[in-house]
């Protein structure tokens, strides 16, 4: 990795990325608390903000300069009501054999209470924001429209943060009206770790020969992972229903590994200067491990994970490493 990205004539466009995670966005936001008590908001430093599902609620908050503080906010007061508790019988059913195990109602409420009608248009950022869409049988990415790009900026930014955390079995689909009913799933089945997906934006339009910047920096977030791994002999032959919440779960932690083992190659043998670094997840227990799910919004868990963003938070803001992003104001003009 290149430490000294903006030495001599370098120009680095820089690059925030958060994790999905469901509730454990917590975790995340907390760990941006931190931060932003002791640089300022996250908006003034990053040309953009990419973030997957929960990580993208985070990234719309952020580019709106929504402080880090009201984030957290949101999920210790409303993350029961997004995520009910219900019984395991119950949950089982609905998650295996009917609606899905929750309803979108309240997360919808609660994105209507923190982003009205605004829209892409009004964010301060350029952002990234993953989803799939079931229509096109393709990922898809709603983006700030930046003078190259002309899609998204009329989109309710609702509208956006319901497309990427359409998690699937735990929310219906997301259908938007402005895209032909387009129907969305959670963007963490392809790109729960948004980072190469805001690489990839940056390398297309903004950074390397004959473009406005010379080098890359990005400033990844993880979620709270289970951490602890399983016990051996587990049985074998497994029905959806024996996986359940395990079977997503893994998908999005594996896939963030994933990405974060790709950067950390991609930095050392790419020709244009790349820095990334990763503020990654705590370590959890196995005793500690049925208190760090996505959907588990339990007035215990949430006090848990708010510690153990405390506890990484309390270390990404005296990290030498993270502090360098906060040396200098981001550069891009939104337009």
């Amino acid at each position: 990795m290149d430490k000294n990205i903006n030495n001599g004539a370098n120009k680095a466009f820089k690059i925030l990325c958060v994790d999905g995670g469901g509730i454990k966005g917590l975790y995340s936001s907390t760990i941006l608390e931190h931060l932003e008590h002791r640089f300022g908001s996250m908006s003034d430093y990053f040309d953009m903000i990419c973030g997957t599902s929960t990580g993208g609620l985070i990234a719309l908050c952020l580019a709106l300069k929504i402080p880090s503080s009201a984030i957290s906010n949101i999920y210790a007061e409303h993350g029961h009501k997004i995520f009910p508790k219900r019984s395991l019988i119950g949950g089982i059913f609905r998650q295996t054999l009917w609606k899905g195990k929750y309803s979108d109602e309240p997360l919808k409420q609660v994105l209507n209470d923190v982003f009205g009608d605004k829209t892409v248009a009004d964010l301060q950022n350029l952002v990234c924001v993953p989803s799939y869409s079931l229509t096109d049988a393709r990922p898809w990415v709603f983006k700030r429209d930046h003078g190259k790009l002309d899609r998204d900026n009329k989109t309710l930014l609702v509208d956006v943060a319901l497309a990427t955390s359409a998690a699937p079995t735990y929310f219906p689909l997301c259908e938007i009206a402005a895209y032909n009913y387009k129907q969305f799933i959670d963007g963490g089945v392809w790109a729960n770790n948004p980072t190469l997906v805001g690489l990839i934006e940056a390398l297309t339009y903004f950074v390397g020969k004959d473009k406005e910047f010379t080098s890359v920096e990005i400033l990844s977030v993880s979620s709270l992972n289970n951490t602890a791994g399983k016990p051996v002999g587990l049985k074998r032959a497994r029905s959806f229903i024996k996986w359940r919440n395990d079977l997503f779960d893994t998908s999005l932690i594996g896939q963030s590994h994933f990405t974060d083992y790709f950067m950390n190659k991609l930095c050392e043998m790419n020709d244009i200067k790349i820095r990334y670094q990763r503020i990654p997840s705590e370590q959890i227990s196995a005793e500690q491990q049925h208190l760090v799910k996505l959907d588990c919004a339990s007035k215990k868990a949430i006090q848990f994970i708010k510690g153990k963003g405390n506890d990484r938070g309390q270390l990404a803001k005296k990290d030498l490493e993270v502090e360098t992003f906060f040396q200098l104001k981001k550069q891009f003009k939104i337009q």
